[in-house]
């Protein structure tokens, strides 16, 4: 796929330009852990099961059925968010890039738009992007709360964007489902060693590498 021809890229962000996904899966166990082993299991696999969902799904995913609690009130879902800010936003800004991520995002941000397009919540997100230097190269960056699929749909509506023409990088059946919803090109990236969450027609890569002209 060196050679493309794409009117626009849209990438995830965690895993995709950063190998951050280790970061917020260890995060995720350590919040929980005072509730024990057995729930730090069920909460880590349901996290690396659904990659691409926003945190405050998964805190009350967890919430609901791992901990058999009432509904998080809006003051404990803020409380729960800030602790993991705390334990993943200085690690993600100085993790290791995935490699060939920012060679192509410099490559290609002179030629046509690039966007993000992410489950990490947008004001994180964009203070994440800037102190990697890397917001000078995207036209816009798209967090939570909203959903992929609603990202992606707006992306192509604002920018005119034929969605064929435009190639989506994810490393989540999230992001696979958000570039089918919109019937945009895919790309999967898989981390060595990691399992493919992808169906086998679904093309991937283990890095950004061969997409560097």
């Amino acid at each position: 796929m060196k050679n493309f021809d794409w009117q626009a890229i849209i990438f995830d962000f965690d895993g995709v330009v950063v190998e951050s996904g280790k970061i917020k899966t260890q995060a995720f166990a350590e919040l929980y852990h005072p509730y024990g082993e057995d729930i730090v299991t069920a909460v880590v696999q349901f996290h690396t099961q659904n990659g691409g969902m926003s945190r405050y799904r998964k805190f009350r995913h967890f919430q609901e059925h791992f901990l058999s609690k009432p509904p998080l009130t809006e003051v404990e879902e803020k409380q729960l968010d800030i602790r993991f800010s705390e334990l993943v936003v200085e690690a993600v800004i100085a993790a290791e890039a995935v490699p060939g991520a920012v060679e192509l995002i410099r490559q290609q941000s002179g030629k046509i738009p690039l966007f993000v397009a992410s489950g990490t919540p947008e004001t994180e997100l964009n203070v994440i992007v800037e102190r990697r230097g890397l917001s000078p190269y995207f036209t816009e960056v798209h967090g939570a709360p909203a959903l992929k699929k609603t990202i992606i749909a707006e992306i192509l509506s604002k920018h005119a964007l034929k969605p064929e023409s435009v190639l989506m990088i994810g490393d989540a059946m999230a992001d696979l489902e958000g570039a089918q919803a919109n019937n945009t090109a895919f790309l999967g990236r898989v981390f060595p060693g990691d399992p493919n969450p992808f169906p086998e027609h679904v093309k991937i890569v283990r890095d950004l590498r061969g997409l560097v002209a």
